[in-house]
């Protein structure tokens, strides 16, 4: 077990073969690391899939066993036990998610003293932690333990935290909203009914996929949904409570990329977006880019990997950022990515302005895109970057569009290795044809071999 803590992983650990003693000694490298001599505690937070119980028990066996006390919360959002972690002034927090089936990873994330995610040094040594740790002898003396805590107000202070952030009565929006399977369905209804809307709360079945996808299921309910009722709009709160997508008042998705053009213009008008700067990650369209631009707003473009928006917040300062799938950070109220956060945030601008969905994500166009991927060979990981034969084609294509479109090519860091070709444009077709060629060529030069 490698990676167990890679920059692309959202959750920290996130493998399929997690296992009750891997969490244990993620529990004790925590305690040891985090904890020991503070005399403090960590917050242990879990989702309501079947298997975090058994996991939370291992986590804070791990944690009591190294001497620090173990705070639990139950099930909540992830947004929630960050939150918590520093309302309580803990040394930590763990949050775990457990599989839903076999083909599902479990995941343990990790969240400083502040709230945040961990540096990436502290990652580092904890993942060295656990996996000396893992298969060694049992610990048979106990000199000292700590005690396991329970915290049963967790669910409703997060709740009161959030209505004390928005100051606008919501009464007279009718609202729909689906969640995921997680820990959001557990204070959705409650958050927005108590800001005064009147509230839908439709049974998510599955997390809803980037772009609208055909795995998008829960997306495709909450439209068919809104368009059939009398809603201003219909939000769907991601699995563990961290990403928030929505649907306008005539049923049409809106994603990512239009609530942070909502937020970043409505912010900059009133005076709350530090420096006028938006964080977005390397996937955002174009067509944020361009409204950004067309606004004043200064945006500044992260890596693509999970993390690196809220590393490059940190980093300048910055109060808003996020990505088209809705990951949405408000720094100066939240410490962690929050759906519902940004689902409130988004009803009280639109009650602020009197304005309907559709007009707010309407003032961004997003231009034609599209997308492909290619499997390359190990040995070409990163190669392909120096390949001539692949780097002219992409300028070349590149120089045509000058400013009226742009051409992403980046590498995963999936244990398959793949390329993804992201292409925009006016001209659909153009970037159809654009795409196929460079991803052709990606092939022909570090494809896999059949």
């Amino acid at each position: 077990m490698s990676g167990l803590f890679g920059t692309d992983s959202a959750r920290g650990i996130n493998v399929a073969e997690l296992s009750c003693e891997t969490a244990m000694q993620a529990g004790r490298a925590a305690a040891e690391l985090l904890a020991k001599g503070q005399g403090g505690k960590i917050v242990v937070a879990k989702d309501k899939k079947l298997s975090s119980d058994i996991l939370e028990a291992a986590v804070c066996a791990g944690i009591c066993s190294s001497g620090i006390d173990a705070e639990t919360l139950g099930a909540v959002p992830a947004a929630a036990a960050s939150f918590i972690v520093r309302e309580h002034k803990a040394s930590a927090g763990i949050m775990i998610t457990g599989a839903a089936g076999a083909s599902e990873g479990s995941g343990i994330r990790l969240f400083a003293a502040d709230g945040y995610r961990l540096d990436e040094r502290i990652r580092d040594d904890l993942e060295e932690n656990v996996i000396a740790r893992t298969g060694a002898p049992a610990q048979k003396k106990f000199d000292n333990i700590g005690r396991m805590l329970s915290c049963d107000s967790a669910a409703e202070e997060y709740i009161s935290h959030i209505c004390g952030l928005i100051d606008t009565d919501l009464s007279g929006m009718k609202v729909a909203v689906i969640c995921g399977g997680g820990g959001a369905g557990l204070t959705a209804e409650e958050l927005f009914t108590r800001l005064g809307a009147e509230v839908t709360l439709l049974t998510g079945r599955t997390s809803h996929a980037a772009d609208f996808g055909p795995e998008a299921t829960d997306i495709e309910r909450l439209m068919d949904c809104v368009a059939g009722g009398d809603y201003c709009c219909g939000l769907a709160i991601g699995d563990d409570g961290g990403s928030c997508l929505a649907v306008d008042e005539n049923g049409m998705a809106v994603d990512g990329d239009h609530l942070l053009a909502i937020f970043a213009k409505y912010f900059k008008e009133n005076g709350r977006l530090k420096d006028d700067t938006l964080v977005i990650n390397t996937l955002s369209g174009l067509g944020l880019l361009n409204f950004a631009r067309d606004n004043g707003i200064r945006a500044v473009t992260s890596g693509a990997a999970g993390r690196s928006v809220i590393d490059r917040m940190l980093e300048g300062g910055y109060s808003l950022g996020g990505d088209r799938n809705g990951h949405v950070f408000f720094t100066d109220d939240s410490p962690c990515e929050d759906g519902q956060l940004c689902g409130a945030r988004l009803l009280e601008i639109m009650k602020k302005t009197g304005r309907r969905l559709s007009e707010l994500a309407g003032e961004m166009q997003r231009l034609p895109s599209i997308s492909l991927n290619v499997r390359i060979a190990d040995v070409s990981r990163e190669v392909w970057k120096n390949d001539k034969d692949i780097t002219d084609l992409i300028e070349w294509y590149q120089g045509e569009f000058g400013d009226t479109g742009r051409v992403v090519v980046r590498e995963s860091s999936t244990s398959a290795p793949f390329v993804t070709i992201m292409i925009e444009g006016p001209d659909f077709s153009r970037i159809n044809f654009i795409a196929v060629e460079i991803a052709e060529r990606i092939k022909q030069r570090c494809g896999v071999r059949e």
